[in-house]
């Protein structure tokens, strides 16, 4: 990969990666002679390994690319040391001489941390992580010598692994199962969104406990078809908003997307990222995405979302636009992204939203959740009934018209102490204390989005025959 650089002349380039072991495998190439340092073993030939000469500061082994011709020295976490003004010096002394020579410092780091001083001397280049056929190459490698078959799904399941975290995901997975599980792999792999800090896993909900939103699950359910290995025609989905009252499901249905389609769920928290050093929160919304696109395959989860981006106008004058940058860069990202990952968004303020993220095309879909019908409360108090152990009688239907899920689970929970009908008497729907909110969201969502609920049965209409 870095042939055509050293063709051109580059005599200092930054390799981003976390692998700087697979770094030493892949970068070198013919022409060059390529050694290695680093600050405990000092330098090292690449195919042999053998230590050349033991030296362990890093002006010295900057210097020693003066000396000699067509020569490439990987450098490994060398950005430690860019705030010594000597190897500042050394790589300004250097780069003219090992442009003329055919040499080059290729610097090994996870992070860009070039200083001002050096920062347009060096080239950056990302080394990407394994792809499916390297992965699966891994697993032969592994499973040869136990006579186990490789298997193309739990390649897929590893992709955005190191060969490191997949190689012990895999033998992971031989220990427990005996053999590659697809399951044992994806679980190793959460590890990459545990480790960052910046989002946090979430047990996905069995479909079963939504009561209704039909209109919803079946339009998820006939979308999912479009992730399959097999599909390259069908568009697939990127990301649904789903626009309600409070404690209508909206949560819980997000929750149960991810079990339709068999993917983990992941719950990203913009308020979480936001820092309080100049240029921190925009940084940890883009690390926030680029895990995202490298774990793939995942529902990421985003509550209340008008919360995390309200104000995006006024945010010059209050935060010196952190947020409407952070905004600015989730859009980009929702729309360029080719990971196979669907954004499930609730919203209970639809006025808060800006508008920006309402326009066609930016969610697939805009799915308004009302309060439930009767065929959908009688579905609630079944899934209720079942989970606390009570006993709402299904005749409860029509007195709980006007109540959301949520309310009637509470219900359920407090008629388990004080009683069925003290329990009622005491809990006050939303329907009553927002009466004029709800009907506004309704007005807004008849022509701009679509219904999640079960439509209400219309009573069959029936003509009075008079007889004489």
């Amino acid at each position: 990969m870095l042939k055509d650089y050293l063709k051109a002349g580059y005599p200092a380039l930054c390799i981003l990666t976390q692998e700087p072991h697979r770094a030493e495998q892949v970068l070198p190439c013919d022409g060059w002679r390529f050694f290695i340092w680093d600050c405990i073993r000092g330098i090292r030939e690449t195919e042999t390994g053998k230590i050349t000469e033991e030296i362990r500061d890093p002006v010295q082994a900057i210097q020693s690319l003066n000396s000699n011709i067509d020569t490439v020295l990987i450098a490994h976490n060398l950005h430690l040391f860019l705030d010594v003004p000597e190897v500042i010096q050394a790589i300004q002394n250097g780069i003219p001489l090992w442009k003329s020579r055919g040499c080059s410092l290729v610097m090994v780091s996870p992070v860009i941390q070039l200083r001002p001083e050096v920062e347009k001397f060096f080239h950056v280049i990302e080394l990407a992580l394994p792809d499916d056929e390297e992965l699966f190459k891994l697993q032969t490698d592994i499973g040869n010598p136990l006579n186990i078959k490789p298997n193309r799904k739990a390649a897929r399941a590893a992709k955005g692994l190191t060969e490191f975290e997949a190689e012990t995901a895999y033998a992971l997975s031989l220990i427990r199962n005996g053999y590659f599980s697809t399951r044992t792999i994806s679980e190793a792999k959460s590890q990459i969104i545990k480790k960052s800090g910046l989002m946090e896993f979430w047990e996905p909900e069995d479909i079963s406990n939504v009561g209704g939103l039909q209109n919803l699950k079946s339009y998820i359910q006939r979308r999912a078809t479009a992730f399959s290995p097999v599909n390259t025609v069908l568009p697939q989905l990127k990301g649904i908003l789903l626009v309600g009252i409070p404690g209508t499901g909206k949560s819980l249905a997000s929750k149960a997307t991810a079990s339709i389609l068999g993917w983990p769920l992941i719950r990203l928290d913009i308020g979480a990222l936001k820092g309080s050093l100049v240029g921190q929160s925009e940084l940890r919304m883009r690390q926030a995405t680029s895990l995202i696109d490298a774990f793939g395959k995942c529902v990421v989860w985003i509550d209340e979302i008008e919360k995390a981006f309200s104000g995006t106008r006024s945010s010059g004058e209050t935060d010196g636009g952190t947020v409407a940058s952070m905004f600015g860069y989730f859009l980009t990202w929702m729309n360029d992204t080719r990971s196979q990952v669907l954004v499930m968004a609730t919203a209970n303020n639809i006025s808060q939203l800006p508008p920006e993220l309402l326009r066609a095309g930016r969610f697939d879909a805009t799915f308004f959740v009302d309060l439930p019908v009767k065929s959908e409360r009688e579905e609630i108090i079944k899934i209720m009934n079942k989970k606390h152990n009570s006993s709402i009688p299904l005749s409860f239907t029509e007195r709980l018209n006007g109540y959301t899920g949520a309310e009637i689970e509470q219900l359920a929970k407090d008629s388990l102490y004080d009683g069925l009908d003290e329990a009622y008497n005491n809990l006050v729907p939303l329907s009553r204390t927002m009466r004029e909110e709800i009907q506004s969201l309704r007005e807004w969502a008849k022509n701009r989005a679509r219904l999640a609920n079960t439509p209400e049965e219309e009573p069959e209409e029936s003509r009075k025959i008079r007889t004489i």
